[in-house]
């Protein structure tokens, strides 16, 4: 990677979270805290689905991808966040620049795809339950989250060959805690800076319009059927089967839009990553907590696993 850029740049350094000495290390126990949490939850939920048969269901296999990709987060994003709060110059190579942003666009990119087909299991649940096992078969599923990997794969290549191609002049330090796109491409003195943006955005619209225009329709189709729903218990169920995945678009969504649309001032990059921070570190490590805590499935799974390690 690094002989195709044409530029002397071999190095790049991030500034981090924050540049007050006072908070680096109250910011690295936080943020050691969150990380294990993130791993810990996310393991544990991998291993249960994995070892109950009874949650080899399509929802439990797409929420076992789903915790695949949040404990990928923690590996890819976080150990080099927290050297940043304990070490005077956080430095990275242009090659170990690139390898992380490919990772993470891969990842990010592979969570909407993964999301969008988890509504389109919801709306085959709810809207056509006698079709349910038939639509959503093991290969349907299979195929689904294959699309969804190499959907991602295509995006990050995309990203990290314009990346790649860029010349980088000038000041190498990324006023980020990771190698994101836009503070990469603020750095570059490339003649194909426009065009670079141009594809990254058009990639990038895309992915988010496409996927989140399938949730809608899904959901939009789910509360047309749940109005139809004469019992209390019938919308009981039905919201109880859709909630936590909800809450997780919203999230994921929300704080990405947030990351990337805002204000053109002083404090947009300091905004920028506060929000980056919530949605690499914080929804990752929250995602197992919105599927388990008020999962009926999850929780006789965590009895029985433990029932059996005590015995």
């Amino acid at each position: 990677m690094a002989v195709e850029n044409d530029s002397a740049m071999n190095e790049f350094i991030l500034i981090g979270l924050t540049d007050k000495p006072e908070l680096q290390l109250p910011l690295f126990f936080l943020f050691l805290v969150n990380y294990v949490v993130t791993v810990v939850g996310n393991l544990s939920l991998i291993n249960l689905i994995y070892l109950n048969s009874y949650l080899h269901t399509p929802m439990y296999f797409f929420l076992f991808n789903l915790s695949f990709i949040d404990l990928c987060y923690a590996f890819v994003l976080t150990p080099k966040m927290l050297i940043s709060f304990i070490s005077e110059k956080n430095i990275i190579s242009f090659t170990g620049c690139m390898t992380q942003l490919f990772f993470f666009c891969f990842f990010v990119n592979s969570e909407c795809y993964v999301l969008t087909a988890m509504a389109y299991d919801r709306y085959v649940a709810i809207c056509k339950p006698l079709l349910y096992t038939v639509t959503m078969s093991p290969q349907v599923c299979s195929l689904l989250m294959s699309a969804s990997y190499v959907m991602g794969f295509v995006g990050a290549m995309v990203h990290t060959g314009c990346m790649v191609r860029l010349i980088f002049c000038g000041s190498n330090i990324i006023n980020h805690y990771m190698c994101d796109i836009f503070p990469l491409l603020q750095l570059s003195c490339s003649s194909t800076y426009a065009s670079d943006e141009l594809v990254i955005s058009v990639i990038v619209g895309t992915v988010v319009i496409v996927s989140s225009l399938i949730i809608c329709i899904s959901y939009i189709l789910i509360l047309s059927n749940i109005l139809h729903i004469s019992s209390a218990q019938g919308w009981s169920k039905a919201f109880s089967t859709c909630g936590s995945h909800l809450v997780t678009v919203g999230l994921f969504y929300g704080f990405g839009l947030l990351t990337h649309v805002k204000p053109s001032s002083a404090g947009s990059v300091v905004q920028g990553k506060f929000f980056s921070v919530f949605c690499t570190n914080v929804v990752p490590m929250l995602n197992p907590f919105i599927y388990s805590l008020r999962n009926k499935d999850i929780k006789l799974a965590l009895k029985k696993t433990l029932k059996r390690i005590y015995n």
